[in-house]
């Protein structure tokens, strides 16, 4: 077949037949601008802390803003916007983690001396552990101590003022032993509910930073720490106070 009669025979060959096929374009997105939901600034502020709660949890206070920003899906520009600098949201995720799990009608059971101090106490620690004994909680309270972030000192004052204080007083007056208006709580009396309070609180450090403990119910165990605790603290008082 001569060259003209290759052309005309391909000319009545339908195109798709012959034609190279083309690569099929991604559609264009008209509304790329409006792909991203839109939040509230409120809602884009929970959207961000709670992110930063998990990211923190999880690397520490030292990680970066713009990582943050990354595992959010937003830029580091609009992460500013709404918390200018990263303390700003250092201290949005210490109200979030531990500002707002604190009851304060933990403080009136503490003090409620119609009941014993081994009631009152059982009741605290099963709901303060079940607010506490998790993931972020725990690990963002040990990652602040090891940077030195201020949430960590703030915390410890809430404890030693709105807990281990109250510990102290009720035991005093459980024991008759002298106020604390008239005798202040020792250092070595503050040292014991310190001790007892940290050893309930490491079956946490267990189970979220060395990852050894796999119970979920820690009732039992925090009993048994009360009663330990309530059989021996006592005595100590007393001779701490004879001194």
């Amino acid at each position: 077949m001569g060259p003209i009669l290759k052309l005309l025979s391909l000319r009545c060959v339908p195109k798709e037949i012959y034609s190279v096929p083309q690569t099929k374009q991604p559609m264009k997105n008209k509304n790329r601008k409006n792909a991203r939901i839109r939040l509230s600034r409120k809602e884009r502020e929970q959207q961000i802390i709670d992110g930063a709660v998990r990211y923190f949890a999880e690397v520490g206070f030292g990680g970066q803003t713009r990582e943050l920003a990354r595992r959010l899906g937003i830029s580091q520009s609009l992460l500013f916007r709404y918390f200018p600098t990263k303390d700003d949201i250092v201290k949005r995720v210490y109200e979030e983690v531990y500002l707002r799990r604190w009851r304060p009608e933990w403080e009136i059971l503490l003090s409620d001396r119609s009941r014993s101090l081994s009631d009152r106490l059982n009741q605290f620690y099963h709901e303060y552990t079940n607010a506490i004994f998790e993931f972020e909680w725990v690990r963002i309270l040990i990652f602040s101590g090891i940077k030195g972030v201020t949430l960590y000192q703030q915390y410890l004052k809430l404890i030693h003022d709105k807990v281990l204080d109250r510990i102290c007083t009720e035991l005093r007056a459980e024991q008759n032993l002298p106020d604390p208006k008239q005798t202040p709580i020792t250092e070595r009396e503050m040292d014991l509910a310190w001790n007892f309070h940290g050893g309930i609180f490491y079956i946490g450090i267990r189970k979220f930073i060395y990852g050894t403990e796999k119970r979920e119910n820690f009732k039992a165990a925090i009993k048994d720490s009360i009663a330990v605790f309530l059989a021996g603290a006592p005595s100590v008082f007393k001779s701490i106070l004879k001194k």
